[in-house]
């Protein structure tokens, strides 16, 4: 089976292309930058080529090279700071391009990377949890841009029948997250190398989820026969910061963790309350225990760097 995962270098991307790869699949990784992670080790079923998912042309190219069936679009610009034509042509032209391809192209299924953004705050919605047929609230560029993909998804639906799926993925935490929000991964990885590190807010809340468990789930919907929605929450654990740093300190008693004020940010936290028994239900997914997923990043931390692991 062929697959393209578009971005396939990212945080996300390469661990989805290895996945794919380690169940039998013919993939092909475009990314703009394929030198930021190796897939010499799997090369008999990975191909890995330069891409721009803002050139229409390189998208048909490489799709058509790849003789894909199903297609993964996970290249975006994270955060909210690009100037606008930047985040214009890659989040939103790049997510058309790569629709459009597969609509030519008769591929199978695409899936492409959602976001809990397009909620915007909790407060919006009160102490429950968000499902994927309320409405939405973005707060800024990288919101509205993830509303704007659901919208590109839905009109190709309704006038190909194309089968399209939006993950709207929520925090995710992992050794190398370094982008968007990262004080999540901050409060595990600067811990687990011996550094100090000082957060904002104790109490800010978030919907945190491990990249591997992220990357399973990208992998079993696009793989699925037929996804019976359009738009899944992937869903995680509901946690403050100051909740993980205690997890942190139940394996490294000495960490420092500081937080520069102990309340203030709750009432502003983006949706931290997510209903995903969309998704846990129609594909029978169970996470790992939150503290499992926190081990891990310290352990994947600490092994990175040379030093001993913890149980």
């Amino acid at each position: 089976m062929n697959t393209l995962v578009i971005g396939g270098t990212g945080f996300i991307g390469y661990r989805l292309v290895r996945r794919l790869a380690a169940a039998g699949h013919t993939v092909t990784c475009m990314d703009a930058d394929p030198a930021a992670h190796s897939f010499n080790d799997a090369k008999d079923q990975v191909t890995s080529v330069r891409g721009d998912v803002g050139s229409f042309e390189d998208v048909m190219s490489v799709m058509a090279t790849a003789k894909a069936e199903y297609v993964a679009n996970l290249a975006y610009l994270i955060g909210s700071h690009h100037p606008p034509r930047a985040a214009m042509r890659v989040n939103i032209l790049g997510m058309a391009n790569c629709f459009e391809a597969a609509r030519l192209l008769n591929v199978k299924r695409v899936v492409y990377a959602g976001s809990f953004a397009a909620n915007g705050l909790q407060a919006n919605y009160g102490e429950r949890a968000v499902k994927e047929d309320d409405p939405v609230n973005p707060l800024d560029q990288y919101g509205r841009a993830k509303v704007t993909n659901e919208w590109q998804a839905l009109d190709y639906i309704e006038k190909y029948g194309m089968s399209i799926t939006g993950l709207r993925t929520s925090y995710i935490t992992g050794r190398d997250k370094v982008r968007g929000s990262v004080g999540h991964a901050r409060c595990i990885t600067e811990p687990a190398l011996g550094h100090p590190v000082t957060l904002p807010f104790r109490d800010i809340m978030q919907c945190v989820l491990h990249v591997d468990e992220v990357a399973d789930l990208f992998a079993r919907v696009l793989l699925a026969e037929k996804p019976a929605h359009r738009i899944y929450n992937t869903g995680g654990t509901t946690v403050s910061l100051g909740e993980i740093a205690d997890i942190v300190r139940s394996f490294i008693p000495d960490a420092s963790i500081s937080f520069e004020r102990e309340s203030g940010a709750r009432q502003g936290s983006a949706t931290y309350l997510l209903d995903n028994r969309r998704l846990t239900s129609e594909f029978g997914i169970r996470f790992r225990p939150f503290r499992d997923q926190v081990l891990q990043v310290i352990n994947d931390t600490r092994s990175r760097a040379g030093l001993p692991l913890l149980s």
